[in-house]
């Protein structure tokens, strides 16, 4: 299947106008500038393009600042998010789609990586504060309320005297990208579970074995 016939089935699968059935909102957040693209920061927007290409949807539109691919995941209808902004400014696209699109809060989860978990490691929170990240700090703010669902990746703590904000904008190194790799497959596992069932099924499963 080409390029544009993707993009017209995508498009096709998924209307504004389709008011009734709830929508579940999937934002990953990253840098978007392509020289980003790989670092650890990114883990977010790697996810989300990893789960679209295997539902078969594509990042076709932009709206609010962000790049957004809509369809369904299974019989669920589902908008993934990726900011076009920096990170510390992604509540300035997550918090007016999710208005737009009346998302209830507990359908919107956020990807993003953590410091504080082992490289690989997937925590689900059905809420909670920002930990220190910029990117989930803009979002609570500009929707004024932390109930919401996020999915932590943990990416480690820098080595030795490193300075964090260095740290998260580089690449995984070799050893850790094959971590990551797998990492990726059971973060794409965990959100289609937690779209089948809920948060918390999605946390039995894979806060335990992820």
């Amino acid at each position: 299947m080409s390029l544009l016939e993707r993009l017209r089935q995508s498009l096709s699968r998924f209307s504004e106008d389709d008011c009734d059935e709830p929508m579940y909102m999937i934002a990953g957040l990253g840098n978007p500038d392509a020289r980003y693209a790989n670092n650890r920061h990114n883990i977010g927007f790697q996810i989300v393009d990893e789960l679209a290409e295997s539902h078969d949807l594509s990042f076709a539109k932009r709206q609010h600042k962000a790049r957004v691919a809509g369809g369904h995941i299974g019989d669920v209808r589902v908008l993934l998010v990726k900011p076009m902004d920096y990170m510390n400014r992604s509540g300035a696209s997550v918090q007016p789609l999710a208005a737009y699109y009346k998302v209830d809060l507990t359908n919107l989860i956020v990807i993003y990586d953590d410091l504080d978990l082992p490289t690989g490691k997937l925590r689900l929170r059905p809420f909670g504060g920002a930990g220190g990240h910029n990117g989930m700090k803009s979002i609570i703010q500009r929707l004024g309320d932390n109930q919401f669902p996020r999915l932590r990746v943990g990416i480690d703590r820098p080595p030795g005297r490193m300075d964090p904000a260095a740290y998260v904008l580089q690449n995984f190194s070799k050893a850790e990208e094959e971590i990551m790799m797998q990492a990726r497959v059971r973060a794409i596992r965990a959100l289609e579970r937690w779209i089948e069932t809920d948060i918390d099924t999605a946390m039995n499963e894979f806060n335990i074995n992820g």
